[in-house]
């Protein structure tokens, strides 16, 4: 059984016209997460990620070489608050 790996993914949420989400990549060309809140994009991000990495895999298709591989080191994540 081949090992796991871990990529490090920078997403990009902005709201659409009708409220709702869209969470994108652009290492990660075709990911696209719609959803009614901020916090489901980030739920249903790593899915679809994975998902899609997936496919590629299956259809022969190299991984974007943009895309970093995650290290064991401290990740660093912002976090927006609205209060």
């Amino acid at each position: 059984m081949a090992s796991k790996k871990s990529y490090l993914l920078p997403l990009r949420i902005e709201r659409l016209e009708d409220g709702r989400y869209l969470g994108r990549s652009l290492r990660l060309p075709g990911l696209n997460v719609e959803a009614d809140s901020v916090e489901e994009v980030l739920r249903l991000a790593p899915r679809v990620a994975r998902s899609l990495i997936a496919a590629m895999r299956s259809k022969g298709v190299p991984l974007p070489r943009e895309l970093l591989k995650a290290t064991k080191a401290p990740l660093r994540v912002q976090v927006l608050v609205a209060v």
